[in-house]
């Protein structure tokens, strides 16, 4: 599979049914050419295991000729066969709620009401309802996350965390939920922050989560130098790239630093960008097509596991 981040509000849907070449191609190109929070692509394996099923995202009405002569190029005369329509919003978020299984990692199961009966005794549980955010905890970057915490917290238990780009709120509520401790969670998007802090109130954790909105770290509650034992940043290459320096700045002198929204190929340029400041890889998971990776500062990075 792979997949794209959602808009927050998608309206429109283009799809297409193509070989995985092509289908990986698309998704390369509408990634470069398209704002990523304006526009994504999931692809799909059918089940005979030779076709890919493409839908592409948009935020706003698309120009459907413009965006068949810019796939033509891979697909050929095939472009024609793409077919765009509008999305119902209610069926957005039904048809999310279909989608939405128990993901687990470690002891936390992320899950939807309808599946509360699937919840151990021993579980640390978290119910969250799909909404027009992203972050279901299905997706292989929010997932490579959870376990990036699950990781962290065999090693030490960190005090003080602030969750980047929060979406529904997920890694902040998992990180309340295993560590007990504050989290500052923050989203440039007012729907993203209403629905996290909606979310923290129904799993009984808004006593343990502050939320800001505002782009990166542009709010006083994330501005705190070194002041953060573990930082999550699940959103895209280019905006990771860019906070860099801000998000080094936030990290404690022992602190973590978790990093997804990463296919393989941004990897290098996002490690470069974070060894200017300072940091080193200590470990990357690749999930369902998205590279997580863990950074720490200083000294000789280890070989990638």
């Amino acid at each position: 599979m792979l997949e794209g981040l959602p808009p927050h509000r998608p309206t429109h849907v283009l799809r297409l049914d193509t070989s995985e070449r092509a289908a990986r191609a698309m998704t390369d190109l509408i990634g470069e050419v398209f704002d990523p929070t304006e526009t994504a692509v999931a692809a799909f394996e059918a089940e005979d295991g030779k076709t890919w099923h493409l839908e592409a995202y948009f935020s706003e009405e698309p120009d459907e000729e413009a965006v068949r002569e810019l796939i033509r190029p891979i697909l050929g005369d095939a472009a024609d066969e793409a077919v765009f329509a509008a999305i119902d919003q209610q069926d957005w978020v039904r048809a999310s709620l279909e989608g939405l299984k128990p993901v687990r990692a470690g002891r936390i199961l992320v899950h939807g009401s309808h599946d509360r009966g699937r919840v151990q005794p021993n579980d640390l549980p978290i119910e969250i309802e799909a909404a027009l955010a992203f972050g279901t905890g299905h997706h292989g970057t929010t997932l490579g996350c959870l376990l990036a915490l699950v990781d962290e917290v065999k090693r030490r238990r960190p005090q003080r965390v602030l969750d980047v780009g929060t979406g529904t709120g997920i890694l902040g509520l998992a990180a309340a939920r295993l560590l007990h401790s504050r989290v500052i969670a923050g989203d440039l998007d007012p729907e993203a922050v209403a629905t996290a802090r909606t979310n923290a109130a129904f799993n009984g954790m808004a006593n343990l989560m502050a939320f800001y909105e505002a782009p990166g770290l542009r709010h006083p509650l994330a501005r705190v130098a070194r002041g953060y034992d573990l930082v999550f940043a699940n959103i895209l290459a280019r905006p990771l790239r860019g906070l860099a320096p801000s998000l080094a700045r936030a990290v404690a002198t022992d602190g973590t630093l978790v990093l997804s929204g990463l296919i393989p190929r941004d990897v290098p340029g996002v490690l470069s960008a974070y060894a200017a400041q300072g940091f080193r890889l200590r470990r990357r998971r690749l999930i369902e097509g998205w590279a997580t990776l863990e950074l720490r500062r200083g000294g000789a990075a280890p070989r990638p596991r």
